[in-house]
């Protein structure tokens, strides 16, 4: 019998297939194994998803991370719409301290903090850094051993001063004429660029610190989304070059197999089926009761079928308009051929594959009308030592750790004070 829970946010029920797994999801990490950049201090200016992606990884590799945020709080606290999850998501297991860098009291704060920092990472204009004394040049000047990360919208070149967001870069690199049907780009479903260009600023600071243990001195990091997006459609760059042929909007394919789809079935419910082999071919048909197509002299091999898709694919998707979804999709676990069921984000949180191996944490909200109530957020998709990093700590409060932050730099309850009635720190 499914087990079905009732906590109050979200429901979830389990199917008897799935009941001898534990439910992780609502308990506290118990994961004490070290973690490997802990000790390490990370001092992120950052704003957005970019470089609040690259500090999110370094934290959950145990990393102490502090987000440098305005005295009125970072913007994407209380953002509607698509992106009101964004601070949430991409901030937790950070310190927060509230800083005004405008005053020259607050700059001061903000250098001596990122001075005592192993890593600085920053995602603003070029030039802003600069202003405020806080560019690599001036940091390294005083702490050779500092390895700062900048995330850019474009590496340095004739395109560096242009401002850059997720869709500008999308669009110009070639991801939204791939994703969307002809004449029609259309953006991908998630921020993509953004938070790939923050994983390769961490990947490239995580370079850095081995390179920093053999050299004993640090250097700068830099991660762009124009060349992210490049990057995700250099196989098409090079399908171009290795056949003369440009590659298709993804929607307007030539299909490298012949069943790849997602078909509509019973009661209007969609999945997706796939067999990408000869060998699943015969398995897909043998468990839908298809021999006669499997026979056809014409379908025996996989490019035989793609040809033949024209009069191949609506018999597939009348015969299988009978049949539901969850039925199609016990029978392909059954015997190991690829499926998937069409599902939206929230759907995930009742997922049984997350819940059983611990893939959501429960965080505490901070800001918005939720402020103090749970939610779900997803971890890193990654083990160490077979166990998933859990979570750090709950996304700040704005200005949660200025005070302790700031006695750490060697400031008294004076100057502490007098830098919050001037209103340079929070």
């Amino acid at each position: 019998m499914a087990r079905c829970g009732a906590p109050a946010y979200p429901r979830r029920c389990w199917p008897p297939e799935l009941e001898h797994y534990q439910d992780m999801s609502n308990q506290p990490n118990t994961n004490k194994r070290p973690r490997p950049l802990e000790g390490l201090r990370v001092v992120e200016f950052t704003h957005m998803v970019m470089g609040p992606t690259c500090g999110l990884v370094l934290a959950d590799m145990g990393a102490e991370v502090i987000k440098v945020e305005p005295i009125d709080g970072d913007r994407t606290r209380h953002l509607l719409g698509a992106g009101a999850g964004f601070f949430p998501m991409f901030n937790r297991g950070k310190k927060s301290i509230a800083i005004d860098l405008h005053t020259p009291e607050g700059a001061a704060v903000a250098r001596k903090l990122a001075l005592s920092a192993d890593v600085v990472a920053e995602n603003f204009k070029p030039g802003t850094m600069t202003k405020y004394g806080l560019d690599y040049a001036a940091l390294s000047a005083q702490n050779e051993r500092l390895i700062y990360v900048s995330c850019k919208g474009f590496l340095p070149g004739p395109y560096e001063h242009r401002t850059a967001l997720d869709e500008v870069v999308q669009m110009m690199g070639g991801l939204a004429y791939m994703t969307g049907r002809p004449g029609d780009p259309l953006r991908a479903g998630t921020s993509v660029n953004d938070i790939m260009g923050g994983m390769f600023g961490a990947i490239g600071a995580l370079g850095a610190i081995i390179q920093r243990g053999i050299t004993g001195k640090g250097q700068e990091v830099q991660s762009a989304l124009f060349e992210n997006n490049v990057f995700l459609v250099g196989q098409h760059m090079l399908q171009y070059a290795i056949t003369g042929e440009p590659a298709a909007p993804m929607p307007d394919r030539i299909s490298a197999w012949a069943v790849y789809d997602v078909f509509t079935v019973k009661d209007g419910e969609q999945i997706f089926l796939a067999a990408v082999s000869d060998a699943q071919w015969r398995t897909f048909c043998d468990a839908l009761g298809l021999a006669d197509l499997r026979d056809l002299p014409d379908h025996a091999t996989n490019n035989q079928r793609v040809r033949a898709r024209p009069t191949l694919m609506p018999v597939l998707r009348e015969r299988l308009a009978k049949r539901s979804a969850a039925e199609l999709a016990a029978l392909f676990e059954k015997v190991g051929l690829p499926f998937a069921p069409i599902r939206k984000p929230e759907e995930l949180y009742d997922d049984p594959h997350l819940l059983a191996t611990g893939g959501l944490s429960d965080i505490t909200l901070t800001d918005g009308a939720r402020a103090g109530q749970p939610a779900q957020t997803t971890l890193l998709p990654v083990t160490l030592g077979g166990e998933r990093l859990g979570l750090g700590t709950q996304p700040p409060t704005m200005g949660r750790d200025t005070a302790a932050l700031l006695v750490q730099l060697g400031y008294d309850a004076a100057e502490i004070e007098a830098l919050r009635a001037g209103h340079a720190v929070a």
